[in-house]
């Protein structure tokens, strides 16, 4: 843009960039890859990694820094796409050549709240370190090596996203031009284990959750078990023998003189009351009988009546195609026209 040198922070870049001037922010979004999103600032998705598959009704989430929402209308195409010069306390960091393709990255590991930032100034602190990458977010760990690199860890996988935005710039040590006070950033996603470890915790308390979320959906359509058979007593008995007597209750009944037989429950005691319990039983095979005829009788009925049915619509479909086979004579079919003709063709194959 026409005024680049403004003295903006990372974090007014990244975070509350003034609507009046669109294109400072359409360009950012340009650089990183991403097309300038609706007003909706979506957090980024606490759940399940979305690669996993393990939960439904999930998107793809789009992981390029979920804080920056407030998009204007696009820049025009012939628009050159710049990041800003960032002002910090100690140092300035100076955009790459808006030109050359984004910096390459490795892929990002499940989890990631660690970056690994590579061509600080010799003279690099830690301090100076913090004071760039806390406008990112908040910083949980920085591992400096001797060499000019080292290890940021965040506190949330988004942030990564915004420090990541930092690679490819130039980073100058108050205004110093000593070789030593200078420096390219790479900023890429680093390997860590403990990301990787509180990225499987949650995932496995995820998976908890669905297990108990299934477990409670499968009892709620589970049926009912079936209520547990009494134990034999006096009292038990002689009210199983007058249910055997009653046409409604006899099958619960009998299920209960089964389990007891079952059981173990006959003996020289109980002997003459399974035996009365067993004739009522016995005498209920009468009625079945009954029963049985008089449903094939209903059987036979309604197969007659099927038959006379079938029959009287056989006879109609007969009638129909025997209309459509006159009309295809000579002297009718002459004198429909071709749209006709067809329609009764169809007609009569399917009819047949």
């Amino acid at each position: 843009s026409a005024d680049g040198g403004r003295n903006l922070s990372l974090d007014s870049i990244l975070m509350g960039l003034p609507m009046s001037d669109p294109t400072a922010w359409a360009t950012a979004m340009n650089n990183l890859g991403m097309a300038p999103m609706g007003m909706t600032g979506q957090p980024l998705l606490p759940d399940f990694d979305p690669a996993l598959g393990m939960m439904t009704g999930i998107p793809p989430i789009n992981p390029m820094m979920p804080g920056l929402g407030i998009v204007p209308p696009p820049i025009p195409p012939d628009m050159p796409a710049v990041k800003e010069i960032i002002h910090c306390k100690s140092c300035t960091l100076f955009p790459p050549n808006p030109h050359l393709p984004p910096p390459a990255t490795r892929e990002r590991p499940p989890g990631c709240k660690t970056v690994f930032v590579g061509g600080l100034p010799e003279n690099g602190t830690e301090q100076i370190i913090m004071e760039v990458f806390e406008q990112c977010g908040e910083v949980i760990a920085i591992r400096k090596s001797k060499k000019n690199f080292c290890h940021i860890r965040f506190a949330e996988e988004f942030m990564v996203d915004k420090a990541l935005y930092l690679s490819g710039y130039r980073i100058r040590l108050g205004s110093s031009t000593d070789k030593k006070d200078t420096g390219r950033l790479h900023v890429d996603f680093a390997q860590a284990r403990d990301d990787l470890y509180e990225w499987e915790c949650k995932q496995r308390m995820l998976a908890r959750e669905e297990r108990h979320r299934r477990r409670l959906a499968e009892e709620r359509f589970r049926p009912p078990s079936p209520p547990p058979v009494v134990h034999y007593s006096d009292h038990e008995c002689s009210v199983v023998a007058e249910k055997l007597k009653d046409d409604t209750k006899f099958s619960e009944a009998i299920q209960t003189l089964l389990t007891w037989i079952e059981r173990g429950e006959v003996n020289r005691r109980t002997a003459n009351n399974f035996y009365s319990m067993i004739q009522s039983a016995n005498s209920h095979i009468r009625r079945l009988i009954n029963e049985k005829a008089a449903h094939e009788k209903e059987m036979e009925e309604a197969k007659e009546k099927f038959k006379l049915a079938l029959s009287g619509i056989l006879v109609q479909f007969e009638q129909i195609v025997a209309v459509y086979h006159s009309a295809s004579k000579q002297k009718a079919w002459d004198h429909f026209t071709k749209a006709q003709r067809k329609n009764i063709s169809v007609w009569c194959k399917q009819a047949e």
